[in-house]
């Protein structure tokens, strides 16, 4: 039996007295990538906020390793081994790279182990050295990606958790952020991303979990996920014509439930263009 890294146990929680999540509950396997999928307000940041102690959750709870993170400051999250990587861009810009990756280690409490640690993350991206004395905001989208990756390494995080880290970046970027990602988790770290392009992203997961209005509604490996006849149908809130090449031509597309290969090619098409902003 896989271990579990994280487990999220029957969690209700939602802003102003209204649930976005309703009875979350899955598990995350230990030394593996797991990519959580969903249409726009399935409630995927909220669950992040959930997990990193930004929002305390009605009810359930979050486990990391058998210890409860449910309750827990943020910094104490942090402290347990579970780093967040936001969705938006979060270097100080006027700031070094080098500068950056250090404050990832603000709470390692010795410049020793923060220059050893700084060496180490360099040696995993080796691009970052050279870009060390240039000023963050002088980086490309893709770049300063990689530099958040590096700077969130500097704690030695047993879970690295990843907000939609491709949106906004092109192909070929994408590839080299992917990679990133899938580096880290050969290093050892057990990755929980969240992401909008839902065909990559299962893609390179070893496990899979789709959130539909709050809701777990699938789960399982990430090829599973991938080609479940009704995937389509959730990115596409119901409107699968266009993914249906078959009734395309006959001009009679049917709901995504009745049609499981265009459903498919729906789900191969990525996530929504937009983040989720529940």
């Amino acid at each position: 039996m896989t271990e579990s890294a994280l487990r999220v146990e029957g969690i209700t929680a939602g802003y102003g007295g209204g649930d976005v999540l309703h009875e979350v509950s899955f598990d995350v396997p230990a030394g593996a990538i797991t990519c959580i999928v969903g249409p726009n307000g399935a409630g995927k940041s909220t669950l992040l906020a959930v997990i990193s102690g930004v929002l305390r959750p009605r009810q359930g709870r979050v486990l990391h390793r058998g210890e409860a993170l449910t309750g827990k400051s943020p910094r104490d999250v942090l402290r347990s081994g579970v780093v967040q990587v936001p969705q938006n861009h979060s270097l100080f810009p006027d700031m070094t790279v080098e500068e950056n990756i250090e404050l990832g280690g603000y709470m390692l409490g010795s410049r020793s182990l923060v220059a050893s640690r700084r060496a180490s993350v360099e040696a995993l991206f080796p691009d970052i050295s050279a870009w060390s004395k240039k000023k963050a905001g002088s980086l490309s989208g893709g770049q300063q990606r990689l530099v958040e990756f590096a700077r969130c390494l500097m704690l030695d995080p047993a879970v690295v958790i990843l907000d939609e880290p491709s949106m906004g970046l092109a192909p070929k970027i994408l590839r080299v952020v992917f990679g990133a990602v899938q580096e880290m988790n050969a290093q050892g770290k057990t990755v929980l991303l969240v992401e909008q392009n839902a065909r990559a992203g299962l893609r390179m997961a070893g496990y899979g979990v789709v959130l539909e209005n709050g809701r777990v509604r699938l789960t399982g490996t990430g090829d599973e996920v991938l080609g479940h006849p009704e995937i389509g149908q959730l990115y596409l809130g119901g409107q699968i014509e266009s993914a249906q090449n078959g009734a395309a031509r006959s001009g009679t597309a049917q709901n995504g439930t009745t049609q499981n290969g265009a459903a498919q090619a729906g789900a191969v098409q990525g996530g929504p263009a937009t983040p989720d902003q529940s």
